[in-house]
């Protein structure tokens, strides 16, 4: 019987840790979810960041009217085999994104650091977009992050003034 017990709560974490997490919807992806709804999807293209494409997501239920909008980042990844992430920003989120990206353009991409130092803005749905100060190179990496590890975009410090504008251009679709 102890062992039994030993065996469960050896097993139980290795359980928890390998159940994978909901990813987190957006208004946007949650409106047209809804049943009884007939929705119209629009996507605007807006521009490209390297492999990244920025696009609008409008959308609207034609039964009531109603409509939501999206900020759509698409990163195509190659390599041995080719794979696409996607990953959405609702309407409330992009001011502060672009307030992130302006502060970090402002504030911490002309600075230096004597210990390895991360800054990054997170969504609730998990894209990022941040920095790493790397003591080595003595300057900062910065990189966009759709959902997980292997769906980085590495960007030059003056790309992230290419973002600020494709965002920006975004917003005034939405």
């Amino acid at each position: 019987m102890t062992k039994l017990i030993t065996s469960l709560f050896l097993f139980f974490p290795i359980v928890a840790f390998c159940q994978t997490r909901e990813k987190a919807l957006t208004n946007a992806e949650q409106f047209s979810l809804q049943s009884g709804t007939l929705i119209e999807r629009q996507f605007i293209k807006i521009g490209r960041l390297k492999s990244m494409e920025v696009t609008v997501l409008k959308l609207k239920d034609l039964n009531s009217n109603l409509t939501k909008s999206a900020l759509r980042f698409e990163l195509t990844i190659s390599g041995y085999t080719s794979d696409t992430k996607i990953v959405s920003l609702d309407m409330d989120e992009i001011d502060d994104l672009m307030k992130a990206i302006a502060n970090l353009q402002s504030s911490v991409f002309p600075t230096k650091r004597d210990v390895y130092t991360e800054v990054a803005f997170k969504s609730k749905t998990g894209f990022e977009a941040g920095a790493y100060y790397d003591t080595g190179k003595e300057k900062w990496i910065s990189y966009l992050q759709l959902d997980s590890r292997d769906s980085m975009l590495f960007l030059s410090t003056d790309d992230f003034e290419t973002l600020l504008n494709l965002v920006s251009q975004a917003k005034q679709k939405m």
